[in-house]
C-alpha cells in the first residue's frame, strides 16, 4: 500500500509546483504556455478525486477492523506501540489525502481565474488597438 501513498504525494507535490508557477509574479512571459499546460493536465489530475476516496476508504477499513484491548493491561506493550504507529500513520495519510484536493481545488480555481485574466488582457489590448 506505500505505492499509492507515493503516488498520491507526488501528485500534490506537482499540484503545487503548478500552482506555485502559475501565481509567480515573475514568469508573466510564460504564463501562456503554462497555463494551457495547466489546463491540459488538471483533467487527468481529476483522477486524483477518486483515488482519495479509495484511501480514505482505506484508512476506514483498517480503522474499524484494528485490534482492541478489552482492558488496559491487556495489550502488550509492543501491540500498544505497533497500535499508535498505525494511528499516527492513518492521521498522517488523511492530512496527505486533505492536502492533495485542497491543492487540485485552488490550482484548479487559480487556472480559471489566470485564464480570465489573460482573456481580458486580450480584449483590453484589442479595444486599445482598434481605438487608435
Amino acid at each position: 500500500m506505500a505505492l499509492e501513498w507515493v503516488v498520491l504525494g507526488y501528485a500534490a507535490a506537482a499540484e503545487a509546483v503548478m500552482l506555485l508557477l502559475l501565481t509567480l509574479p515573475a514568469l508573466d512571459p510564460l504564463r501562456k504556455g503554462l497555463l494551457s499546460v495547466t489546463k491540459a493536465l488538471l483533467r487527468p489530475f481529476l483522477s486524483i478525486v477518486p483515488f482519495c476516496v479509495f484511501l480514505l476508504l482505506d484508512i476506514y477499513w483498517k480503522y474499524e477492523t484494528r485490534p482492541t484491548c478489552g482492558s488496559p493491561g491487556a495489550c502488550t506493550p509492543s501491540e500498544s506501540l505497533r497500535h499508535q504507529k498505525s494511528i499516527t500513520k492513518s492521521q498522517r495519510n488523511g492530512i496527505l489525502i486533505a492536502s492533495a484536493l485542497l491543492l487540485y481545488w485552488v490550482l484548479y480555481s487559480v487556472t480559471n481565474l489566470v485564464g480570465r485574466v489573460e482573456e481580458l488582457k486580450y480584449r483590453v489590448q484589442k479595444l486599445k488597438d482598434s481605438n487608435e
